[in-house]
């Protein structure tokens, strides 16, 4: 194929806007990238830095996001919250692949519509999951040893210092208003669960237990409906993370719990932690790079137009790869080994 058109960031100096951008530099060197933020001065600074890459005002509150009528994209990245989906209609107006991070589970509907009303003439990927759907990546590449998955259990750490910025706050902000339930699957039926129903303890990865609580985010259908699971649980807990109480800076933490049984029909039960040094930006940085070398078909054939949720598109072993070659580490739980019988 031939070399695609400059993929628009949305955001672009954000810390997931600027991550993925490098990770696509990296990945695909000749990849021409534009930058695009309210600040040109930082924008700027970020595509010096990347090389092939060009820096652009957005306004996102203006139906043209404030863009060169005569400027041609390859697809559209909102790497921050775009409340006037105006980076949403661009893509569609354009026949452009889209993909958003900031929505949740509790705001993409809108998404959802707009595509369904316009039957969606490129990809739009919904990757609005916990950092950008690496996690539920993750977990289906350890479900791959199962022969059947009865139960799925992810919990989550945030450092607090580790919220992403400003646009990151503001995110969580918008989730807690909408709705304080969490959102679990229980005997296959989607449940809302609140008061203690919704509480419980998230194990860190050097066994410290931080109190949390079920989340309404996108993971959990994700898993259940990927996986055939009767009972999914995300539990989240925002808090000091292990590489803080060691000294270190904040680090990612995930504990990703499965049980089923195995090929032979035999219980089998895995208890994982993915964590990552340098925190939250890492993983959500590669979410969305993966999504982007998809959606343009750099690595395999390009998605084609429809609504999509990254296990849909991505191969998780390669993510994995991806993950690791970021910074990521796999361990056992602790105290815990790799198999051990139900």
């Amino acid at each position: 194929m031939g070399q695609p058109e400059s993929v628009l960031i949305l955001g672009g100096t954000g810390q997931a806007g600027s991550g993925a951008a490098a990770l696509l530099r990296r990945w695909h060197p000749a990849l021409p990238l534009t930058i695009a933020g309210r600040d040109i001065g930082r924008a700027q600074r970020v595509a010096d830095g990347l090389g092939a890459a060009t820096a652009a005002t957005v306004d996102l509150r203006r139906g043209d996001l404030g863009l060169p009528a005569d400027r041609d994209y390859s697809a559209v990245v909102a790497a921050v919250w775009d409340d006037h989906l105006h980076g949403l209609r661009y893509a569609q107006h354009r026949g452009l692949p889209y993909l958003s991070i900031s929505s949740g589970l509790v705001d993409i509907a809108p998404e959802v519509v707009v595509g369904a009303q316009r039957a969606a003439p490129a990809p739009i990927l919904i990757a609005s999951h916990y950092c950008a759907g690496t996690v539920v990546l993750a977990a289906l590449h350890r479900a791959r040893q199962f022969d059947r998955i009865d139960t799925i259990r992810i919990g989550a750490v945030l450092d607090e210092l580790d919220t992403g910025g400003p646009a990151g706050i503001a995110d969580l902000e918008r989730w807690s208003t909408a709705t304080s339930a969490g959102l679990i699957r229980r005997d296959g039926v989607f449940t809302w669960v609140t008061g203690p129903a919704a509480q419980a303890d998230v194990r860190s990865s050097d066994g410290t237990a931080l109190p949390g609580r079920s989340i309404a985010i996108l993971d959990v259908p994700s898993l259940a409906l990927a996986t055939g699971a009767p009972d999914v649980r995300f539990d989240f807990a925002v808090g000091t993370s292990a590489g803080r109480r060691h000294g270190g800076p904040p680090s990612f933490e995930v504990r990703i719990d499965l049980e089923g049984a195995d090929r032979g029909g035999a219980p089998l039960r895995t208890s994982r932690h993915l964590a990552h040094p340098a925190g939250q930006r890492p993983l959500t940085a590669t979410g969305i790079a993966l999504g982007v070398e998809r959606l343009l078909g750099l690595r395999g054939e390009p998605a084609t137009p429809g609504i999509h949720t990254p296990e849909a598109l991505l191969d998780p072993a390669y993510a994995v790869d991806r993950m690791a070659e970021s910074g990521a580490t796999f361990t056992d739980a602790p105290g815990e080994a790799d198999l051990l019988p139900a």
